[in-house]
């Protein structure tokens, strides 16, 4: 048996993001680790329907944003909720791309990260 687990964001500023992910996508911590001396700390998020973790990394001694690339790659989140997150991401003023063809669009978290809202099938 092999199964997703978690997947990872790197984060400058723990604390935005934590607040970020939980007003946007209704994420909340269910576990963390911290190294003895301080160094990072490592909080998992997820939600109510499935296992799947979000894991953000933050490190004590970075300073500089992360080098995303050109951003080809993105997590998704499917939602029997699309016009009440859709209404939600837009007072937010973090969506960043919209594609009404496909009825998706994505949003962006404090370090630049896309994420995909796509409704239930």
């Amino acid at each position: 048996m092999i199964k997703f687990a978690h997947f990872n964001f790197n984060v400058l500023n723990l604390e935005n993001s934590l607040k970020f992910y939980k007003t946007a996508l209704d994420l909340e911590p269910i576990r963390e680790a911290e190294a003895d001396d301080g160094s990072f700390k490592l909080v998992y998020l997820g939600e109510k329907e499935t296992e799947f973790q979000l894991e953000l990394t933050w490190l004590r001694d970075r300073t500089e944003a992360y080098n995303l690339g050109e951003c080809e790659f993105h997590l998704a989140f499917e939602t029997d909720k699309y016009e009440e997150f859709h209404k939600r991401h837009e007072e937010m003023g973090c969506i960043v791309f919209e594609n009404p063809a496909m009825g998706i669009y994505f949003i962006t978290d404090p370090d630049g990260y896309w994420i995909e809202i796509v409704p239930a099938k």
